[in-house]
């Protein structure tokens, strides 16, 4: 029988995928965002590395309620140290000794990590790291890798902290008004808690600012921002460096259903009641009901929460108080929610903001949870407690118009009366039902961004094509 001499000739090895490691500061609030922006790059074809501190993916590890190990299979796990392989940032004594000991150790150990990945079939290609931690870009470029920042908070507050670290904004800010360009004008409320209360954490104010020292050097910069939502201050932004908008960064299954398996982020520090929580709600009228959460490291003093519960009654609405168990000695000592209200330790947010029963969210306005609410259509009372939220705030009520903010008084407490009078305004006042239409309308244009040929998905093709082909 003669040979076949017919089949096709060899075809030349394909290039190897681009490997990122993803280095987020090590807290839930960052790391998430950027393991959700993982999951958008691989069906793209890039290998991902996340690269946690070894004391948080211990954490992890020894939770339950992480699920982080699921994703093993696609995203790769590796670790760094910054100094506090036992006790992290708790065991550091303070935050300059955590912020200058992790830069350190954490140089040395990226430097490694990079090297011994030279080594194998899949060198790392990319670093895609937090500004908050900016000398991972110095490791990156002596490597000579592509280096892409990735900013966890708004397009606005970006750009606030940018104008201090120029010099062209100073703290403490007390006029009535400050315009920067790109954003609406801003009362000191409005500011960043570190710029009009100058002075509270310096250090953490300092790391804020440090995020630009080196900013420059990076190829790309990504901001988990919806462009439709920020669009003049992301215009002005882009005129700096080669910034890029790719958010919101929440499970695919609650924006554009692209990837069907992502329905939770992956990793969580803390243990939910789902099942508590959900069968409570099921058993609730539609729009019924008030979320309250302040999220993974806000803390409300005795004062506040003992305001918060009694307008929490006051509203005559149905209730579900997220109050973590660092937090439950706090509530008044005969508060008793049973007949309204249930109080969890924690819980899965997205589905609870998902839920029909859920009509408002009482929220700290932290940028992840204000995108969920965005994502999900669900209006806000915002309560700022520190950093970003007060501007993340002004947006919710001001641009967004989809929330109150519930205004504190002099001594920075909200009142049981305002807490009230913004409740029973967002669930059943004439403004609330201008509210929830205009949720309903950022809810499309979230998802709207977010599904094939929206800004953010062609922000990332863009990413991705520079990584493959090497344009940079």
């Amino acid at each position: 029988m003669a040979a076949n001499n017919d089949q096709a000739p060899p075809t030349p090895c394909s290039p190897p995928k681009p490997h990122c490691l993803i280095i987020p500061y090590p807290a839930q609030g960052h790391i998430n965002p950027m393991l959700q922006f993982s999951k958008r790059l691989i069906p793209r074809g890039v290998r991902i590395t996340l690269v946690n501190t070894r004391f948080i993916s211990k954490t992890v590890a020894n939770s339950s309620s992480s699920s982080a190990a699921a994703c093993s299979t696609t995203i790769h796990l590796a670790t760094i140290s910054d100094g506090f392989d036992e006790g992290g940032f708790a065991a550091a004594g303070s935050t300059d000794a955590y912020i200058s000991t992790f830069e350190r150790i954490g140089s040395q150990t990226l430097s490694q990590l990079i090297t011994d990945l030279s080594e194998t079939e899949y060198p790392a290609t990319c670093v895609i790291y937090d500004p908050f931690i900016p000398w991972c870009l110095d490791v990156a470029k002596r490597f000579g890798l592509t280096a892409a920042a990735f900013f966890t908070q708004s397009c606005a507050v970006g750009s606030i902290y940018y104008h201090c670290h120029k010099g062209w904004l100073k703290p403490p800010v007390l006029e009535a008004q400050t315009l920067i360009p790109g954003l609406p004008p801003l009362e000191p409320k409005d500011m960043p808690s570190f710029i009009y209360v100058y002075g509270s954490y310096p250090a953490a104010f300092d790391m804020l600012l440090a995020q630009f020292d080196n900013i420059d050097k990076a190829d790309w910069v990504l901001c988990n921002a919806i462009y439709e939502l920020e669009q003049e201050t992301a215009d002005w932004l882009s005129k700096l460096w080669p910034m890029k908008t790719i958010g919101p960064t929440i499970p695919s299954m609650y924006l554009d259903q692209q990837l069907q398996d992502d329905k939770d982020y992956g990793f969580s520090i803390f243990k939910p009641d789902s099942k508590q929580c959900m069968d409570w709600l099921d058993n609730k009228p539609m729009g019924s009901v008030i979320y309250v959460s302040f999220g993974s490291m806000a803390s409300l003093g005795p004062e506040q929460m003992e305001e918060l519960s009694h307008g929490l009654k006051n509203s005559n609405h149905y209730f579900l108080w997220v109050v973590r168990a660092s937090e439950e000695a706090k509530l008044p000592l005969n508060f008793d929610p049973s007949e309204k209200g249930l109080i969890v330790s924690w819980c899965p947010q997205l589905e609870v903001l998902n839920h029909c029963a859920v009509g408002c969210f009482v929220t700290h306005c932290g940028w992840n949870s204000t995108l969920e609410a965005l994502s999900l259509g669900v209006p806000m009372v915002a309560m700022p407690q520190w950093t970003d939220q007060g501007t993340n705030a002004k947006y919710i009520e001001d641009v967004w118009k989809m929330g109150l903010r519930a205004e504190a008084d002099q001594d920075g407490i909200v009142k049981r009366e305002v807490v009230e009078k913004c409740l029973k305004e967002v669930m059943a006042g004439k403004k609330g039902q201008e509210m929830k239409r205009n949720a309903e309308q950022w809810k499309r244009v979230m998802k709207e961004a977010a599904s094939e040929g929206g800004s953010s998905d062609r922000n990332i093709n863009e990413f991705v094509d520079s990584l493959i082909h090497k344009k940079l």
